[in-house]
Parts: structure tokens; sequence; C-alpha cells
């Protein structure tokens, strides 16, 4: 990979939010990826969220505990109870992702039918 792209990509991800630490991050041929394992796993999660969305119902109670699984394992993290690893950063990420991602387009929905109302 080229460096400039490299530094273009890991500007994006710092405008995205990200922290970018290093030991909280995959690396690729040497490079490390421009957002941290969680995430990556909460980006792909929105993906397949918002296409579930349309084809599949997901119960609120549903979304709010695969939310509670990610924000769990960051406070376990935060409070050094359990340092976490990057595969879990990750698989919490895909599934916290998800039910965050399908909670906001719940909410996106009810906003855009509350304005619809005659």
């Amino acid at each position: 990979m080229n460096d400039k792209i490299w530094i273009k990509l890991m500007e994006i991800g710092s405008k995205l939010g990200c922290h970018q630490m290093p030991e909280r991050s995959f690396f690729l041929k040497g490079y490390q990826m421009p957002i941290c394992a969680r995430c990556v796993g909460v980006i792909i999660a929105s993906i397949i969220a918002t296409i579930i969305f349309f084809r599949k119902k997901v119960t609120y109670v549903t979304c709010i505990l695969m939310s509670l699984i990610m924000l769990i394992d960051w406070l376990l993290q935060f409070f050094n109870i359990k340092q976490s690893t990057n595969q879990r950063r990750f698989i919490t990420g895909l599934i916290g992702g998800f039910g965050w991602t399908i909670l906001n387009l719940k909410f996106f929905k009810w906003l855009l039918n509350k304005s619809n109302v005659n």
C-alpha cells in the first residue's frame, strides 16, 4: 500500500471519531487499519443491519440487549476489570453495532412516519 493512501485513510478514520490506538487495531501487511477493531465490527454490522432492517423485524429488546453487550465489554475494559482483546472488540462491535443501527433506523422510521401524519 502506498504511504500517502494509508495516511489519507488514517485521516478519514480519525474524522469518523475512532481513537485509532495501535494496540486496539488490526494490521494488514504492516499497516494499521484506519479504525480500531471495535469500529470495524460496528461499520460491518451497520451495513448488514441496514439491509436486514427492510427484510426482517428485530425487536427493541433484542436491539437493546445487543447494544448492551458492546457497552459491557467497553465498561469492563474501561474500569480495568477485564482486558479486552481485538477479537472480542470486533465481535462485540458486530453485535452492538447491529443492535444500535437497528435502533437508529427504527427511530428514523418513526420520525418519518410522524412527519407524514396529516
